[in-house]
Parts: C-alpha cells; structure tokens; sequence
C-alpha cells in the first residue's frame, strides 16, 4: 500500500498542480483537509493515526498527535514558523521536521512596511473617515530618516531591512545569531545592537523573532515604556510575541504612536477585544504570507521537503 500523507494547510491547493505531481511521483497516497478550518488536537490525532508524512500549516502538532501516530516519520511545515510542532518529541520519536525556509520572506516583508506606511500616514482611520462622508485630514510623518528597529534578522528580517535601507530609514537590529561581521549588514546598513537598546531606540520597531520560550512577550510593559514616546508597533510574527494588555494601556494612554498587527494571541481574536476598538491599532487576518507567489513557492517546497525526507527515513 502506498505511503500517506496528509496535508492540513486550508490554502495549499492553492499552489497550483506542480505540488501534488511531487508528491504523486513519489508515489505517495494524500489525504487533504477538506474541512475549511485549522484542526484541533483531537482531529489532528484522528487524521494522522496512519500517516507517514504531514504537511501542515498552523494545526498542533504534539507529542500527543506524534503518540496517535505511530507511523510518522516526516512533518514538512507549510511556512517557517515551527512553534506549532513539539521539536523534542519530534526528536524522541525519531521524526524528522523541516521548513519552508525563505519561501514567505518577501511577502511578510512587504505587508510589515505596508503595515508601517499604514500607522505613518494614518491610512486606515483616514480611510473610514473619508468612507464616511468626512473630510478630515490627520498629519502623519515620513519614515525617511526614522530609526527602524528589527527585532530577527532571519529571512523576513532581513527582506525588511533591504525595503528599509531603500527608504533611507536608519536601521538598527537584533538577533543573537547573527553574526558581527554578517556580510549583509554592511550591505543593508544594518547596525547590530542589544535588543533593550533596539527597543528604546526605535521611531518604528517591527517583530521578525520565532516564538520560543524567551522570546514569549518579548515586548512586554517595560518594553512598552522604554520606546520613544509616539513610537510606532509592527507585529508581523506572532501575536504571543506582545503583551497585549501592555499595548492596549500604552495606546490608550497615547504613550504609543499606534500599533499594527497581522497577528493575535487568539486568532480571530474575541469579538469587543478592546484593541480593536482603536483606531491607532490596525489588525489584519494573518495574511502575510497569502500571497498568489507565497503560497506556490511555500507549497512547493513544502511538497519537496515532504518527498526527500520521506525516502531519508526510508519510507517507500
């Protein structure tokens, strides 16, 4: 019989046919998710108990699904973000895990500036207000010349700081991997800087870190009081990477220039959320790698992935 995978992403067949040809060639049987919605942990164990491989986007993958599963030996993510899946059962269980590498750096970037013109020109109130049959023009200021702090220099990192350094904003960033003497620092006018330092620095400050234990957070209410008075927030990451009670008091109290999200802790986030009662803080349905050329090349190479670990772990 030949080898199952499943594949939970609600977008992928969106990539096109050359995904599944991948996978078909290999000889691999595949079970899509044909529900519509993201799958809960008691779904994911019913529909991996006799999968080889997964291809997922943001389902759980935990050591409680790997238990259900006892054939898994691959799980290929549908994008970079590996917070959704336990590493070390994953490791335990000798289940091999890759990523999609690079393939939405360009697309997250492009919204994450998008996202700081929006809060710089005060696009999405101004809009509303406009709709509304009002002609009230609110001020807003240019991002050449500001400083831009980058919290990760990973592949969407440093997409941001190539569309930073061409708006000839100044460019400060964190990441402790990267090294002093990184060739693409130089290149972007990148200075490497201690995150406290990143933070306090910065006119607009733009989250590009995986979430992990230590970066769970990350901008908390210190954080949040440290930045420049009217400093500008944009989270392209994930929502868990800020306090959000911090931010609603920070914008509330008008310390914060305003916020921009294209993540929540819970997402949707509940309705009468009071952050979405802002017009300073701007959300949007985590779109940043929904892209036309995002969701090939992530299917793509996600389907690859799937293929070449399969026959490392000898799956046929």
């Amino acid at each position: 019989m030949a080898p199952k995978v499943l594949i939970t992403p609600r977008s992928f067949r969106e990539g096109g046919e050359a995904p599944f040809a991948l996978l078909r060639e290999a000889g691999l049987a595949i079970e899509e998710n044909a529900t519509g919605k993201t799958l809960d942990e008691d779904a994911m164990c019913a529909r991996c108990a006799d999968a080889d491989g997964l291809l997922v986007g943001i389902d759980p993958v935990t050591r409680r699904v790997m238990e259900a599963s006892p054939k898994l030996r691959a799980i290929s993510k549908y994008g970079a973000g590996l917070d959704n899946i336990d590493l070390a059962a994953a490791k335990e269980r000798g289940i091999l895990v890759r990523a999609a590498v690079g393939t939405n750096a360009r697309s997250v970037a492009e919204l994450a500036v998008g996202l700081m013109f929006a809060l710089a020109r005060h696009l999405v109130p101004a809009g509303a207000t406009t709709k509304a049959g009002g002609w009230g023009r609110t001020r807003g200021v240019e991002l050449q010349g500001r400083t831009l702090g980058i919290l990760g220099l990973g592949s969407i990192g440093r997409e941001v700081a190539r569309m930073a350094h061409g708006l000839g904003m100044r460019i400060v960033g964190f990441d402790p991997a990267v090294a002093p003497d990184a060739p693409f620092l130089a290149e972007l006018g990148v200075s490497l800087a201690p995150r406290a330092d990143v933070i306090r620095e910065a006119d607009v400050l733009t989250l590009h870190l995986p979430l992990l234990p230590e970066t769970r957070r990350v901008v908390d209410a210190a954080a949040l009081a440290s930045m420049k008075p009217g400093a500008l927030l944009v989270n392209t990451a994930r929502g868990e990477l800020v306090d959000e009670e911090a931010l609603l008091a920070a914008l509330v109290e008008k310390r914060l220039g305003g916020a921009a999200s294209d993540v929540f802790s819970q997402e949707p986030p509940a309705a009468g959320h009071p952050l979405l009662a802002l017009d300073h803080f701007v959300l949007t349905p985590h779109i940043g790698a929904y892209t036309v050329e995002a969701t090939r090349r992530m299917a793509e190479t996600a389907a690859r992935n799937l293929v070449e670990m399969l026959a490392e772990a000898g799956v046929r």
